[in-house]
C-alpha cells in the first residue's frame, strides 16, 4: 500500500504545473495561442506556490527539486518552444525548428546547472542566469502582446521574434545575476524594498493593462539584469587594478632617492 505523506501536497502543485504545460502545448498545436499563454501563466503560478507550500508543511526535499525541474522543462521550455513554432517558425522549415527549440534547449541546460549547483533548500536572492519561468514569460508575453497584434508592422515581426527568442535563450544560459522572485512577506520588504516595490508595480500594471504590460516589464528585467551585471564587472576590474597599483607602490624601496 502506498504511503501518503505531507510531501504529496506540494508535489500536487508541481504536477499541476506540468498539467498546465501539457495543456498549453495542445492549445498551441490547435492555434489557440492566447489560451496556450494562459496555461503557461497558470503553470508559473503553480510553480511559485509549490515551493511556498513545501516550506509551510516543512517538506522540502531533493525529490521535490528534481520533480520541479522536470515539470519546468515541459511547461517553460517545451511549451513556449512549441508556441513559437506554431505561431511563426514553422514557416522557416528546418531553420525554424532550430530557432524554436532554443528556449527548450537553453531552459534544460539552465535547470541542470541550477540542480548541480544547489547547496541548500533556502531561497536565494539571486540566480545565475535568468530563471526558466522568466524566459518563458518573456517569449509568451511577446507573442500575445506584440506578435499577434498590430503594434509593430508585419515586416518587422520576423526580426523581432528571432531577437526575443535568442535574447531569452541567451539570458537563461548566461552567468548574469538575476533577482529571485520576492516573497510577499514583511521580511522580503525589509530585505529588498526596491525589488519588492518594482515587482509589485509590475503585477499591478499587468492587471490594469490586462497583461499588455508584462512584456515591457519582463524586457526591463532581462536587460536591466544584464546592464547591472556589466556595471559590476567593470567596477570589479577597476578595483582589481587599484589593488595592483597599491601593491606596486607598497613595494618601492623607502631608502631610494
Amino acid at each position: 500500500m502506498m504511503r501518503v505523506t505531507r510531501s504529496i501536497i506540494p508535489n500536487l502543485f508541481t504536477l499541476a504545473n506540468l498539467f498546465c504545460g501539457f495543456n498549453s502545448i495542445i492549445a498551441s498545436t490547435s492555434g489557440e495561442f492566447e489560451r496556450a499563454a494562459v496555461f503557461i501563466l497558470l503553470a508559473g503560478i503553480f510553480d511559485a506556490l509549490d515551493g511556498v507550500i513545501a516550506r509551510l508543511v516543512n517538506s522540502t526535499s531533493e525529490f521535490g527539486v528534481e520533480l520541479d525541474s522536470l515539470c519546468d522543462a515541459v511547461s517553460f521550455g517545451v511549451a513556449p518552444a512549441v508556441m513559437l513554432y506554431s505561431v511563426f517558425f514553422h514557416e522557416w522549415l528546418n531553420w525554424g525548428i532550430l530557432l524554436a527549440s532554443l528556449p527548450a534547449l537553453a531552459g534544460v541546460l539552465r535547470l541542470a546547472r541550477f540542480n548541480v549547483q544547489l547547496t541548500s533548500m533556502e531561497d536565494k536572492l539571486y540566480f545565475r542566469g535568468m530563471p526558466i519561468p522568466s524566459g518563458a514569460l518573456v517569449i509568451v508575453s511577446y507573442i500575445v502582446s506584440v506578435h499577434l497584434t498590430d503594434i509593430i508592422p508585419d515586416t518587422a515581426k520576423p526580426l523581432a521574434i528571432v531577437a526575443v527568442t535568442v535574447l531569452a535563450a541567451g539570458a537563461m544560459v548566461s552567468t548574469i545575476k538575476y533577482d529571485n522572485l520576492p516573497r510577499p512577506t514583511k521580511q522580503a520588504l525589509r530585505q529588498r524594498p526596491l525589488i519588492f516595490l518594482v515587482f509589485l508595480a509590475g503585477v499591478v500594471a499587468a492587471v490594469f493593462t490586462k497583461g499588455r504590460a508584462i512584456f515591457p516589464f519582463m524586457m526591463l528585467y532581462l536587460i536591466g539584469g544584464a546592464i547591472r551585471h556589466a556595471i559590476m564587472v567593470v567596477r570589479k576590474r577597476a578595483d582589481e587594478e587599484e589593488d595592483d597599483d597599491t601593491i606596486e607602490e607598497s613595494e618601492t624601496d623607502p631608502f631610494s632617492l
